[in-house]
């Protein structure tokens, strides 16, 4: 899955994993929202989020990407980078 994966696949798998672990229907998130704006986030959501990408994706993320995430946008285009760099 992950070779095969473009910027548009990646945005609408992350969305799929915010959706679920923030409990906010998929409709309601964009590429570029805010995260710390969607109702039920908070840090311990977003890395668990973070984790269950790097599984799907077996990769590892920077702490320093991580920390600085503030859209789905921003999440898809570090793991398309990533994969990219394997």
């Amino acid at each position: 899955m992950a070779d095969t994966a473009t910027l548009d696949t990646i945005i609408d798998t992350v969305t799929g994993l915010v959706s679920n672990e923030f409990g906010v229907p998929r409709d309601e998130l964009t590429a570029d929202v805010d995260l710390s704006t969607v109702e039920g986030a908070d840090s311990v959501k977003v890395l668990r989020v973070v984790a269950k990408i790097e599984r799907t994706y077996d990769i590892e993320l920077e702490d320093e990407d991580v920390f600085g995430f503030k859209t789905i946008r921003d999440v898809a285009t570090s793991v398309s980078s990533t994969v990219a760099a394997r």
